[in-house]
């Protein structure tokens, strides 16, 4: 294979604010596989949370460049694992290179990813759209702005009820609420018992995410379903998750890929709980892969392209409506011709 990888600086249409951080560019690193006339492409964010920077993971990548050069495609699987053993289990580099090759391989193969796998592109759940922390009149106009089925609503402030109360006097749609690991038990239960009666489908991560013992503690007591974020990073993390959390969300940069992501999607669901894709505010080039992974989820949290100015690429459109995917194999990306 040949093989390269670039950063690339994603400009956020607003600046986006959560609990731990605010920001206005969201720096990217986009690796291309290329084999036989056909290039898959791949992509991992750089996050302070996980103390991974672009620069870490092109470094990271130029070290793999030799191997990949030497490397004959078979499957996206073995190819994982030799990642894993070669970079010391760096998942998010792991996760660009593995979305890469799934997107080659499918090209190879002239095949979308969903139809390799068997997975049917029906009744799939419709994108959040995120409006991040920032003032209380910021955040309503940014509703305004954006008309939309379901709203995923950054909290982790000392005045998250009055946020909830006056995002809800502009729209009447769902709301689903991220608290990015911010709260305490006792704000969880007070906060869940507030937005119990306002439209809330679930809350996100509300404990920091090793706190698995006080989330299993007030579990039960929550008239909300409880989704992990922060605490479910690998499949390392599953049985924890399983014990504490209704659910998961499965993100494929601290996942891993898709082969992991897949597979932590698929356990969760054999142990009937909650399923859920998010993203990290990667382009179309992350997106489109984490979206051939929509049928095995029950939510979606998958608005990266929508949240950014400059998007490097082309793929899997992220709709109102739903999605539409491209009539091209792999995970069906292209980079726009004017980089």
């Amino acid at each position: 294979m040949d093989a390269a990888g670039f950063i690339y600086d994603l400009k956020l249409e607003h600046v986006f604010g959560i609990s731990r951080e605010s920001r206005s560019v969201q720096r990217t690193f986009i690796v291309a596989l290329s084999s036989r006339g056909k290039t898959g492409y791949g992509e991992a964010t750089e996050n302070r949370y996980y103390n991974v920077f672009a620069e870490d993971l092109q470094s990271a990548f130029e070290d793999l460049v030799p191997f990949l050069r030497r490397y004959e495609m078979t499957h996206p699987a073995e190819l994982w694992e030799e990642i894993r053993h070669r970079t010391g289990n760096f998942r998010f580099l792991m996760n660009a290179i593995d979305e890469a090759a799934w997107d080659l391989y499918g090209k190879l193969h002239g095949r979308q990813l969903t139809d390799l796998w068997q997975l049917p592109r029906t009744d799939l759940p419709v994108s959040s759209y995120t409006i991040g922390i920032d003032d209380i009149e910021v955040m309503q106009e940014k509703i305004r702005e954006k008309p939309w089925p379901v709203y995923k609503i950054k909290l982790g402030t000392g005045n998250d009820e009055e946020i909830i109360r006056a995002l809800r006097e502009v729209t009447g749609k769902p709301f689903r609420v991220d608290a990015n690991a911010a709260w305490t038990p006792e704000k969880t239960l007070r906060m869940a018992e507030m937005m119990k009666d306002l439209n809330v489908e679930f809350i996100e991560q509300p404990l920091p995410a090793d706190a698995y013992a006080d989330m299993r503690r007030i579990k039960d007591k929550l008239p909300l379903p409880v989704i992990a974020d922060e605490s479910c990073r690998t499949e390392a993390d599953l049985e924890k998750c399983f014990d504490a959390f209704h659910g998961i969300n499965v993100k494929l940069t601290k996942a891993g890929g898709l082969t992991p992501g897949k597979k932590m999607l698929e356990s969760a669901l054999k142990s009937r709980k909650i399923t859920m894709i998010g993203c990290m505010t990667e382009s179309s080039v992350g997106i489109s892969a984490a979206a051939q992974l929509l049928p095995l989820t029950r939510y979606a949290d998958l608005d990266g392209p929508l949240l950014i100015t400059n998007d490097p690429a082309e793929g899997v459109r992220v709709t109102d409506l739903g999605y539409v995917f491209p009539d091209e194999p792999g995970t069906g990306v292209r980079l726009k011709a004017d980089l």
